[in-house]
């Protein structure tokens, strides 16, 4: 039984250190027209018992409508009226769960037994020399709402280099320079700032060799759970019920009683982020402290 992957172009070497996959077809989005003829003709070299669609919008529905699958399965969660173009529904919608539980929807539709879910991903080694504990640091996402203000980090990062002598890793995209770089100076001790200079391949081997992982609610969140590493999350806007760190051992950091929240909104609709104003720098010291020790 083969298994192969679609995936956008930008993405096909981080699926390739995925176990599991055979084969990563990149779907190349951005040339769309001037590649349409050699990735057609990739897609539909090998016929599917199965293909399904993970992400449930109209792009992806269409890739695996003119893949050649016997079975063209979404997920629960479809929308842009993509179920048209599926042949089976992996399940009713029930968004009051983590959205990995929903992909697995589809373990149950193929009459398989439900496992723990595991992600068999593994990056090449990147052996760091500096001292540890080795924090990462993920400061940024698209969302204002989302992001702890960058003092935090300082202030955390300060307590953690005095008395814990962490060494302190900034991460993050290109567009989050900026941030990253103010934070990096602000902090005394080892500080090395890898923001925009990793591939997504050479930032989950970085990732590896980290002991804690502190993160927005982003991308490199879900990568360090995907490797087992624990994270201490600061959430804002979104909710960690759904997109919060999968799996044990993480610790979730949130301002109490406030009723807007979740909001699930790019704006702010108090104008003064008080879901991540309020979280102190004190407690996600506390929370690393207690991942670092193993405790729950």
């Amino acid at each position: 039984m083969c298994q192969d992957w679609v995936a956008h172009t930008s993405y096909v070497d981080l699926v390739r250190c995925f176990s599991d996959v055979d084969e990563v077809i990149a779907f190349p989005r951005h040339e769309f027209w001037r590649e349409a003829g050699p990735f057609l003709r990739r897609l539909r070299a090998r016929s599917y018992s199965h293909v399904l669609d993970l992400q449930g919008l109209l792009k992806s529905a269409w890739v695996a409508r003119l893949a050649r699958g016997a079975v063209r399965v979404g997920p629960s969660f479809a929308r842009e009226g993509s179920r048209w173009l599926y042949s089976a529904m992996a399940g009713p919608p029930r968004r009051d769960r983590h959205a990995v539980d929903e992909v697995v929807d589809v373990v149950s539709f193929l009459g398989l037994r439900l496992l723990e879910p595991v992600f068999p991903v593994r990056f090449p080694r990147a052996p760091r020399a500096e001292p540890g504990p080795r924090i990462a640091f993920v400061p940024c996402s698209r969302w204002a709402t989302k992001n702890w203000p960058p003092e935090r980090f300082v202030e955390a990062g300060r307590a953690l280099q005095r008395e814990d002598g962490a060494s302190i890793f900034l991460v993050g995209g290109p567009d989050d320079g900026a941030v990253c770089g103010a934070i990096a100076r602000a902090l005394p001790g080892v500080v090395v700032n890898l923001c925009g200079r990793t591939t997504l391949v050479e930032l989950g081997g970085l990732l590896q060799e980290m002991d804690v992982v502190v993160s927005v609610d982003s991308g490199p969140l879900h990568l360090a759970a995907a490797l087992g590493k624990p994270v201490v999350a600061v959430f804002g806007a979104s909710d960690p019920a759904r997109t919060g760190p999968y799996g044990k051992g993480h610790r979730i950091l949130t301002a109490p009683g406030l009723e807007c929240r979740p909001c699930r909104s790019r704006e702010c609709r108090r104008e003064d982020l008080a879901c991540l104003e309020q979280v102190r720098a004190s407690e996600l010291v506390s929370a690393v402290r207690d991942a670092l020790r193993g405790e729950a």
